[in-house]
């Protein structure tokens, strides 16, 4: 007898049915959302390293203090437009407003994070020398962080409401993660841009020619010469200037494109408001967003230790104290890790298809640890371009670990609406985000440390080789003990494919299908 054409799948092969796929316009859309992120939080360590740090000599532990405090300011922020974006009912949603606001803000006050000229003196403390520029960076941070808040906690809450597919998710991240290739290929370029010739004698009296010259002259884009002192601070004002416009572009490109799904039929008519000490009671009261944490905790801490530490070894180590040459191929290893990073993408996203995302993050995880166990081979100076699969392979990891992340994060707001009966996208968003950068502002505030602690001289070229020792053993042991530990939390996840299946049954079954 021959077989019915329309006979269904298999039981264990899931069709994504076609009212739950997110058009390819919003995947966009909420893909160039992820530009806040990176420049907004992730471009700042790199800052804080190569401008206040290297060319302001700003001593290593008043830069790891504030880039720690940072995350004091987003302990308040987050939480407040999280929760601000939670309880509002406007006609255009509850998020996109938000985020409009966001958008401007944030775009126009990043270029004021280096609002700085050279020559600022100390001032003492409880006995302590302080720079000028760290009072700068704490006030400049505790000013911006918030204009970055108002777009980036709707947006991370957005992305839990896009979908209620268990794989469609997976895939709404995998786009956002490829889209994010292109700003954190910029956060490589940054130390590239500012140490080209065209910065070799800038000032404020012709900056406006220099910035004219890189549309007209090829040879201004060429690095500066062995010996010339570019005005790196000036070629970073102009870039973060630059970027600034495009995060206006970004963000008004994302709110146009997105749509809040679950927002007309589930939240528009709910007028009860819970209070901000409750709502964030909640969240952590919650097992499967806990167990979560722990493990982004884990990753966070040992890899952010790898942007401070990475450009160290690659500068001092590989390059033998080269910042030109060091920064050129910081640019290469950002670009390893672009390409690379793309390729991660749809192969840990056919492993989470096929083995279930707890599976496939077990895998990014294993993975992880092999590439940082490398990592000590893979510096060297003997073959200079080896440090490019570094870079490279660290990303591939990581575009399978933040594309598996989100999405296991979208399922875990289907738990908590089954066990609560309302959506907190926008608390789980704080909460998760909030704890997510402690991690990262832990780990790469503690690199600067660490660079005190192994006796590391901005001042000098040629560090000793004890500190390139210790340098190079950190980088490569640390990320390896919060990985294991990540791994280890991995394994007491509860929420399976199987379980979101019947969470998903259950909550249709209580207020339909959205």
């Amino acid at each position: 007898m021959q077989e019915n054409a329309t006979q269904p799948p298999p039981k264990h092969e899931h069709v994504i049915a076609p009212e739950d796929r997110v058009p390819i316009s919003q995947k966009i859309g909420y893909g160039v959302g992820t530009f806040f992120d990176m420049w907004g939080h992730w471009l700042y360590p790199t800052i804080a390293f190569q401008i206040f740090g290297l060319y302001l000599h700003v001593p290593q532990w008043q830069i790891g203090v504030a880039v720690i405090l940072n995350r004091v300011f987003d302990a308040v922020s987050d939480p407040v437009f999280g929760w601000l974006s939670d309880n509002a009912r406007t006609r255009w949603g509850r998020r996109r407003p938000f985020m409009l606001v966001g958008t401007f803000l944030a775009g126009i006050g990043l270029p004021f994070l280096l609002a700085v000229t050279p020559g600022w003196g100390s001032t003492h403390l409880f006995g302590l020398e302080f720079s000028y520029y760290f009072w700068f960076m704490l006030v400049s941070s505790a000013l911006y962080l918030p204009m970055v808040s108002c777009f980036n906690m709707p947006y991370q809450s957005l992305a839990n409401e896009l979908t209620p597919d268990y794989h469609e998710r997976t895939m709404v991240f995998a786009f956002k993660n490829a889209i994010q290739k292109v700003p954190e290929l910029a956060l490589f370029f940054f130390g590239t841009f500012f140490t080209k010739a065209v910065w070799v004698g800038a000032d404020n009296t012709n900056a406006f020619e220099r910035i004219k010259s890189l549309f007209t002259s090829a040879a201004a884009w060429s690095s500066a010469p062995d010996g010339a002192t570019p005005n790196m601070l000036l070629g970073a004002q102009v870039y973060l200037a630059a970027c600034g416009l495009v995060l206006l572009v970004c963000g008004l490109l994302s709110v146009t494109l997105v749509r809040e799904r679950y927002y007309k039929k589930l939240v528009a008519n709910r007028h009860d408001k819970i209070s901000i000490k409750e709502t964030l009671w909640q969240t952590l009261k919650c097992k499967p967003f806990l167990i979560q944490k722990v493990m982004d905790m884990g990753y966070n801490m040992g890899l952010s230790m790898v942007g401070t530490l990475g450009l160290a070894v690659t500068i001092y180590h590989v390059c033998r104290g080269n910042n030109s040459v060091g920064n050129y191929w910081n640019f290469w290893m950002g670009v390893a890790g672009m390409v690379l990073g793309f390729c991660g993408i749809p192969v840990f996203a056919v492993l989470a298809r096929k083995l279930g995302k707890r599976h496939a993050m077990a895998y990014v995880l294993s993975s992880a640890i092999v590439v940082f166990f490398a990592s000590w081979w893979l510096y060297t100076p003997a073959v200079v371009w080896l440090q490019v699969f570094a870079s490279g392979f660290i990303a591939f990891i990581g575009a399978g670990y933040w594309m598996i992340a989100g999405s296991i994060g979208a399922d875990v707001m289907d738990y908590d609406e089954l066990e609560g009966g309302r959506r907190r996208e926008g608390s789980f968003a704080a909460c998760g985000s909030w704890i997510n950068k402690v991690g990262m502002a832990v780990g790469a505030g503690i690199s600067f440390f660490i660079l005190d602690w192994v006796g590391f001289d901005s001042n000098v070229a040629q560090q000793t080789p004890h500190t390139i020792f210790m340098i190079r053993f950190l980088l490569a042991a640390i990320p390896i003990v919060g990985l294991s530990f990540s791994l280890g939390a991995l394994a007491y996840f509860p929420l399976t494919q199987e379980k979101m299946a019947e969470i998903r049954t259950a909550l249709e079954a209580r207020r339909g299908k959205v």
